[in-house]
């Protein structure tokens, strides 16, 4: 569904259309920065109340968290407001004032929705290793809000139509959420509100403004430093790696809650196992699915963007850089997991800090020197520091285990997808024309990356692959059962 609708929308409107639609949906993102964290330290005050069926405390908590993410959905309408007002002079864009202030107040309406209804529910089926439910609800607004947009860009509708039915769509996720999560967990409005529970949303700060800024600098800077055209560019790539983002976290994600639940019961030893094993598995599913991302983005951004002339989108480099970069990403959000399932937000607090700061700057600063490229860059650099800092970390407190390990590790992945692109390298691939023939290439690309990752992986870590199968296996024999 991602990969339709910004197609049809380039089409119909046009690359600043479309790198104002992007541009917009980022800085209404921005007011979760006022969430200071509380989601995490939220899941992470669950995890014992969830373990000893303690309703009450459960209850507590919600409404604490529910209570808190009410005060930011109000702050968030007149952010609203000040974003219409700002939002032409911010982009530099050509469009008429009221075409861009009208369309930040619709797109907005679905985020307060989220805050005010269903955001405290989904940390909490989270937390409770229940996200399915979530996914089951996201699938439904997804597909409907893509089947119906699709009708309404056929009928050429305008922009803001086509938004205003989304945003009624998306309102629908946070309402669900809402009546399904109160009545499966008996929450009680009576029960007093536990806000001691959430204290340490402040510690929580620093992780939440690192994560928020991995996830939306990047627009920001290229919307007010490089223009609306160029956030066109960088919503293309990031729609394409945004996917295979989300299959690589749907596939090796979801460790936090189980890992939060063995460091309740101070179940170390098979902490550690577990997460040896949940990081070899990771390790084989990001080389594979990025390694062929790599090797075949640009082929499918100049067939998807074919038509379109008002900007050059093919860019070899920043997209390699931005393919390493949302790598990383997924290999730090292994250890970044295992330190909030601890809850030890105050104790990495700095390193956060250090990472989001970086971040911003190094972004800025080499925006102007070298564009697109230059913010990757920095992105980049900023997620290696607070790699290394999670790896230091959790041998000295919560892991208990070498460096060395981690190190062999990233030795082994970068061995990996070398030989992978060397062995693609090696065979006289055509340069697809069309969908169809760029499938046919990602088959092969796809198959090559699996086939070297798994005889590769069965020589290092034979051990970790075999007890990741039986797990798979006993999980759909439960289910089996159960039905």
């Amino acid at each position: 569904c991602g990969f339709i609708l910004p197609r049809l929308l380039l089409t119909a409107f046009g690359s600043e259309v479309n790198g104002a639609v992007s541009s917009i949906t980022q800085f209404l993102g921005y007011i979760s920065l006022l969430e200071v964290g509380v989601g995490g330290v939220t899941r992470a005050a669950l995890y014992k109340p969830l373990a000893d069926g303690d309703n009450k405390k459960i209850s507590a908590i919600i409404n604490a968290t529910q209570g808190f993410f009410r005060k930011v959905a109000y702050i968030f309408i007149v952010y609203v407001v000040v974003l219409a007002c700002s939002f032409k002079y911010i982009s530099h864009t050509e469009l008429p004032w009221f075409f861009t202030s009208s369309l930040v107040i619709i797109i907005g309406v679905s985020t307060f929705g989220q805050y005010y209804y269903g955001l405290s529910y989904s940390v909490l089926l989270n937390a409770d290793q229940r996200t399915y439910i979530i996914n089951y609800i996201q699938i439904a607004t997804v597909v409907l809000n893509t089947v119906l947009s699709v009708v309404l860009l056929n009928f050429g509708c305008g922009i803001h139509i086509v938004k205003l039915v989304s945003t009624s769509v998306y309102l629908m996720r946070p309402i669900l959420l809402y009546y399904v999560t109160r009545k499966k967990y008996g929450i009680d409005n009576k029960v007093p509100a536990d806000t001691v529970a959430i204290k340490q949303r402040w510690n929580g700060f620093g992780h939440h403004i690192a994560f928020y800024i991995h996830n939306n600098v990047d627009v920001m800077v290229v919307t007010i430093v490089l223009g609306l055209k160029y956030s066109s560019v960088y919503a293309v790539y990031n729609m394409v790696l945004s996917g295979v983002l989300n299959v690589v976290n749907a596939l090796s994600g979801g460790g936090e809650s189980a890992f939060g639940d063995m460091i309740a019961k101070k179940e170390q030893k098979n902490l550690q196992d577990n997460f040896h094993m949940i990081e070899s598995i990771s390790s084989m599913i990001i080389v594979i699915f990025f390694s062929t991302t790599g090797l075949l983005i640009v082929d499918f951004v100049g067939i998807y963007t074919r038509g379109i002339d008002d900007i050059n989108y093919m860019m070899p480099l920043f997209s390699t850089l931005f393919v390493i970069s949302q790598s990383l990403h997924c290999i730090k959000q292994n250890y970044h997991n295992l330190v909030l399932a601890a809850g030890h937000y105050k104790e990495t607090q700095l390193g956060a800090f250090i990472e989001a700061g970086g971040n911003l700057v190094l972004s800025v600063l080499l925006s102007f020197l070298m564009g697109l490229t230059g913010i990757i860059i920095a992105t980049i650099v900023a997620t290696i520091y607070r790699t290394i800092d999670y790896v230091i970390y959790l041998k000295k407190h919560i892991l208990l285990r070498g460096i060395n390990i981690f190190i062999y590790r990233i030795i082994t992945n970068i061995l990996n997808a070398a030989i992978i692109v060397l062995v693609c390298e090696c065979i006289p691939f055509w340069v697809p024309t069309d969908y169809w023939w760029w499938a046919v290439k990602a088959f092969i690309v796809f198959a090559i990356a699996t086939i070297v990752t798994l005889m590769i992986n069965l020589i290092f870590y034979k051990k970790d692959i075999v007890r990741g199968c039986q797990k798979i296996c006993g999980v759909f024999k439960k289910m089996a059962k159960e039905k």
